[in-house]
């Protein structure tokens, strides 16, 4: 069984403070992989405080792009120091984590449509490692360079990789209703656009709105839950808000 998991960039990093990995949180997240039995896994990570600050600077967006190269490495590089953080604390955890540096094999054409070859991730998965993911620029045609989401790696592997299940750990502790209690299941988006409002971005890559509407174009089953409800849905259970 094939699941994928994304960390958010918000429950790894203390988010308000420019490149801070939140230690004891991302400890813990660590801690609860490495107790799973899970025999196919694959792990993408937000960028929280590390990658949106250095975005934000060089005013890249997912359609806003630039072809400064100081500011995609600088972009880059935050992220590729954040994911060094979470596959050392996934090892310490006993994980047999190795980082797949997106920026390195995805590319994107003029019209924003995203390729992500997976001939090195089916590789290491069935060598038994665990690849770790993580939002990144990717080079787009005529745009130079623009952000690549990890909510959009997540959809581009769930339909690559054939995935059985999808977690998103979230800083929240699922998707919530216009009185702010968490929604169990989710099949029609008309049926929560009121209560998430209109997609606006809380950072460079976007909000739930948007999350809500890529993963129910998905065939796979996806839960959106908080840090405290990770351990649940690695052991097979559907904590938060079930999307399907």
């Amino acid at each position: 069984m094939t699941t994928i998991l994304k960390l958010g960039g918000s429950v790894i990093t203390e988010k308000d403070a420019p490149e801070t990995v939140d230690r004891e949180a991302l400890t813990a997240a660590a801690d609860a992989i490495g107790a799973a039995d899970l025999d196919d896994l694959v792990i993408v990570h937000g960028g929280g405080s590390f990658g949106h600050h250095h975005a934000e600077a060089h005013g890249v967006t997912a359609t806003a792009g630039t072809h400064d190269a100081a500011g995609v490495y600088a972009i880059h590089d935050a992220m590729a120091r954040l994911d060094d953080h979470v596959v050392e604390a996934l090892q310490d955890a006993g994980v047999p984590a190795l980082p797949v540096h997106p920026f390195s094999v995805a590319s994107r054409d003029e019209h924003g449509e995203t390729a992500l070859p997976t001939g090195a991730i089916d590789r290491l998965r069935g060598e038994g490692f665990v690849p770790v993911l993580f939002g990144d620029v990717v080079v787009q045609a005529g745009a130079g360079a623009t952000i690549l989401s990890g909510d959009e790696i997540v959809v581009l592997l769930a339909r690559s990789l054939g995935a059985d299940r999808i977690g998103l750990c979230s800083g929240v502790s699922g998707v919530l209703d216009e009185s702010g209690a968490v929604i169990d299941r989710i099949e029609d988006f008309a049926a929560v656009a009121d209560a998430l409002g209109e997609s606006e971005a809380t950072d460079v890559t976007g909000g739930m709105a948007g999350k809500v509407r890529a993963l129910l174009d998905l065939e796979t089953p996806a839960s959106i839950f908080g840090p405290d409800d990770l351990a649940a849905f690695l052991a097979g259970e559907d904590p938060g808000t079930l999307i399907e």
